[in-house]
């Protein structure tokens, strides 16, 4: 689940601004960094009955897919991604599980039409939207293709995730700011409905929101090789779509950190933590007259 990455649309990750660099990596300790948040996410969805056909519309690499699965393991997963080569990792992480018969990949542009979605009694589409050309009108198809009684669940991350303290690094303190405010801006040219309120936009769309929720996460690293992993890997991605925009003293402080074999890497610091936000809502069509 986390904000996704410069290259298509939806998977779920924080990371808008990069360079060519696979998303996949990242995609995983996503899941593993978050999984806590995710399993108490999908515990809370408002569903009336078990779901048993499940769309997973921009799957990246399947954080969303299995964290559903662990709640409904009866059901079945169709995962929509643009990256075949995210959606092959899912299959096979999913064969490897032994859950090859209840999920179905399909690489497919969310933007193009129509969109295989046949008729599911649940729609997850985490970090997904804002990446769209008409998220608006993706929800219509989503509203209109649901089963009767059915759930589409919306989930939206507020900018790249922070890891460091305000005041660090010591000889550059307050550079992840300065990176960020970079990565904001280059993210906002291309995607409009990055950090969009979706609330209005739902609405609009013939759905109805049943209950929404706000989540001010904040996970320590400390001790955690995972979390260290998941800041390098995020922060490397960062510089690849921002090196050209830094100082050369900013791009030099962040290079130590990215060096892993370096005094000052981010894996032998003991302040790394994940700081984001992360916007829920479950929503149903609206009743028609």
């Amino acid at each position: 689940m986390s904000e996704a990455h410069g290259h298509g649309h939806g998977h779920g990750h924080g990371h808008d601004v990069g360079g060519g660099a696979d998303m996949a990596e990242v995609l995983d300790l996503d899941a593993e960094v978050f999984g806590g948040y995710l399993a108490d996410l999908v515990s809370w969805l408002p569903v009336q009955d078990t779901p048993r056909e499940i769309v997973d519309l921009g799957a990246g690499t399947g954080v969303g897919t299995f964290a559903l699965l662990d709640r409904f393991p009866e059901a079945h997963v169709t995962a929509l991604d643009a990256s075949s080569a995210h959606l092959r990792r899912l299959q096979e992480k999913a064969d490897g599980a032994g859950l090859a018969g209840q999920v179905d990949v399909v690489p497919c542009d969310l933007d193009a039409e129509p969109l295989p979605l046949g008729s599911p009694d649940l729609v997850w589409a985490s970090a997904s939207l804002h990446h769209l050309a008409d998220p608006e009108r993706v929800l219509r198809r989503v509203r209109d293709a649901l089963a009767p009684g059915g759930l589409l669940v919306v989930v939206e991350i507020d900018g790249f995730p922070r890891f460091l303290p305000a005041d660090a690094p010591e000889d550059r303190p307050g550079l992840e700011e300065r990176c960020a405010a970079v990565a904001d801006r280059r993210a906002e040219e291309h995607l409009p409905h990055r950090r969009a309120d979706f609330g209005p936009m739902l609405e609009a769309a013939g759905l109805r929101v049943e209950a929404q929720r706000t989540d001010d996460l904040e996970i320590d690293g400390a001790g955690s090789a995972t979390v260290g992993r998941y800041a390098l890997e995020g922060l490397r991605r960062l510089r690849a779509g921002i090196a050209d925009e830094l100082s050369a003293e900013d791009l030099a402080a962040l290079d130590r950190l990215l060096d892993e074999d370096g005094p000052q890497s981010l894996l032998r610091r003991d302040d790394v933590q994940v700081r984001t936000t992360r916007r829920a809502w479950a929503v149903r069509p609206t009743a028609r007259d």
